[in-house]
């Protein structure tokens, strides 16, 4: 990691720290406050109604900003050729945060639609799926048109398998399914901000040791950015980032794996995102089938509420808790993705 890398990452934290200190009082002005859905856990209604959301516009322009500069201070003082064995792997970090980006603006769309209509609903179920799948085909376009494309993936102690154009939709629903992921793990204060934080932690180290100067920016700036919005987010939140800020995040999980051409690695480092998304799917096809079977009204549910942070909130356990137990958990996921990675690219 250059000294590039860190001083844009402290700067993604001070940015979005200090931001929280003009922009959430604006966002009380506005009167853009969450509104609570009434079917999870009832105290969320009570306490965090008419809190403020959309705060991932405070960290979605200080890693905006912070990498921009970083590119520039990287390519100013000889540290990369722009123009040759450089260009590839910066490209495909440029057109990663892009990517973020316009997944962030379709999160936007979505919390100005509910705090106009004082509801919960905002997109469709349909017409998010159709803008991120436009998101998804732009981003391999722009790689594949830039000649920064590859379709082969790297498995665990080397082996290598090129998928050749299967790569493209393969890998298309897996971001779908990422992208959403991390969104539905933005459930309680602080816990998608840190373990964010742990995971963007991760792939810069992974990133680093392959010397991808573009995705270790990226990545750490993202870390840094995360934190620095924790200071408002940390139970009791101040601000809530908002699908804005989740599907933000989700892009940029998802570009640096990519990016990096980790993409197994993402999926091991991601599995706390993977397995929220799962326990939704699994609560509904549980209650469905017994529902089904049993010929009632309503079916059975094999845990309390999901995603599953929410079952945990339900056992007792305090947002703090939660958070702690599945940044560590990140952590532990984060540290075998890097010892992996050792052993698959040496």
């Amino acid at each position: 990691m250059t000294f590039t890398n860190v001083f844009m990452a402290c700067a993604a934290f001070a940015l979005t720290w200090l931001a929280g200190i003009w922009f959430i009082p604006f966002l009380h002005k506005l009167k853009y406050g969450q509104t609570i859905l009434d079917i999870g856990p009832k105290w969320h209604k009570e306490k965090k109604q008419g809190t403020p959301t959309m705060g991932g516009i405070m960290f979605i322009i200080a890693v905006f900003v912070s990498f921009l500069c970083g590119m520039i201070l990287f390519g100013a003082f000889g540290g990369a050729d722009m123009n040759g064995t450089d260009r590839p792997e910066l490209i495909r970090s440029a057109a990663g945060l892009v990517m973020a980006v316009l997944f962030g603006f379709m999160g936007f769309l979505d919390d100005f639609i509910k705090v106009k209509k004082h509801h919960n609903e905002g997109l469709t179920v349909m017409q998010k799926i159709v803008i991120q799948v436009l998101i998804i085909a732009a981003y391999f376009a722009t790689l594949y048109v830039s000649g920064c494309a590859r379709t082969t993936v790297t498995f665990p102690w080397g082996w290598q398998l090129d998928m050749g154009l299967l790569y493209y939709p393969i890998m298309g629903v897996i971001i779908l399914y990422l992208v959403n992921a991390v969104n539905l793990t933005d459930g309680i204060d602080g816990l998608c901000s840190s373990v964010t934080a742990v995971y963007m932690a991760s792939f810069a180290v992974i990133s680093s040791m392959l010397g991808m100067f573009g995705e270790t920016l990226l990545a750490l700036c993202t870390a840094g950015a995360c934190i620095g919005f924790l200071m408002w987010n940390f139970p009791p939140a101040k601000v809530f980032m908002g699908d804005t800020g989740s599907m933000f995040l989700g892009g940029v999980v998802c570009a640096v794996g990519v990016g990096c051409g980790c993409e197994v690695l993402m999926i091991i480092a991601a599995l706390i995102y993977i397995l929220e998304a799962l326990s939704v799917v699994i609560q509904v096809t549980v209650f469905k089938i017994t529902k089904k079977i049993h010929h009632t009204k309503e079916g059975k549910r094999l845990f309390k509420m999901t995603p599953i942070h929410h079952h945990f909130e339900l056992s007792g356990w305090s947002e703090v808790k939660i958070d702690a137990v599945f940044s560590a958990f990140a952590l532990v996921l984060g540290a075998a993705a890097v010892l992996l990675s050792r052993i698959m690219f040496g």
